[in-house]
């Protein structure tokens, strides 16, 4: 079976799933955990094989998974599976690096936000095909944030109106991603902010209230919930 989607597509997607998940308790690799009976790595990989502008997607997997993973994989949809690394950062160099000649949009994708809308996916693409370097979804912060001191002591109210909180996919030209990863230092969980120490303006795109992140067992429970409602 080919790797490639739409062969008249401009975007490869890589979902770094090799992390473990230890917030979310016990049970294997986060990525693997179910979802209405299926792994979040299934559902995810099922939505952003439907964009239409996605010509590949690379999934990094735990070292010990690979070939699981691609097996679990191949009824899906046609990715590409390699091996993860020990930190996020090294899991998605590996799978840039395994992406074709083609491509010149690449987007990073968590494999915990199962529910992502592939709408989501080709809005954050959009951006980048109109010119932008890096783009990330965002949504606006609602609760009140405060800025404490070590003791728990409150030192100030933060305004929230310039605060954003971050999804993914997050989209970026592919030279500007890998000359980021290219002149990386200490690891980051942000491929944004990798791009950021670079001095490349990031570009925000509205994000999706149904890109939640599984983290914890009552985001999974809140994912069962919407995944029920036929989101």
């Amino acid at each position: 079976m080919t790797a490639q989607l739409n062969p008249r597509g401009d975007v490869a997607v890589l979902v770094p799933a090799a992390g473990a998940g230890v917030r979310l308790g016990p049970g294997g690799p986060k990525a693997l955990r179910l979802l209405g009976g299926e792994p979040l790595l299934v559902h995810v990989v099922r939505r952003v094989a439907t964009a239409p502008s996605v010509h590949t997607v690379v999934v990094a997997a735990p070292a010990t998974e690979v070939d699981a993973v691609r097996q679990l994989l191949t009824p899906v949809a046609p990715v590409l599976v390699v091996a993860g690394g020990a930190e996020r950062q090294a899991s998605v160099a590996n799978a840039l690096a395994a992406v074709p000649s083609g491509p010149d949009i690449v987007l990073v994708h968590d494999a915990a936000r199962a529910l992502t809308p592939p709408a989501l996916v080709e809005a954050v693409a959009a951006a980048v095909r109109a010119g932008h370097d890096a783009v990330i979804p965002v949504l606006p912060v609602s609760d009140t944030i405060k800025r404490v001191d070590a003791a728990g002591v409150v030192l100030t109210t933060v305004d929230r109106s310039a605060l954003r909180a971050v999804q993914t996919p997050q989209g970026f030209r592919r030279g500007v991603l890998a000359a980021a990863h290219a002149a990386a230092g200490d690891p980051l969980t942000d491929d944004a902010g990798l791009v950021e120490q670079q001095g490349v303006p990031v570009f925000c795109v509205p994000g999706s209230e149904y890109a939640l992140k599984v983290t914890r067992p009552f985001d999974l429970t809140l994912a069962e919930h919407l995944l029920a409602a036929g989101h």
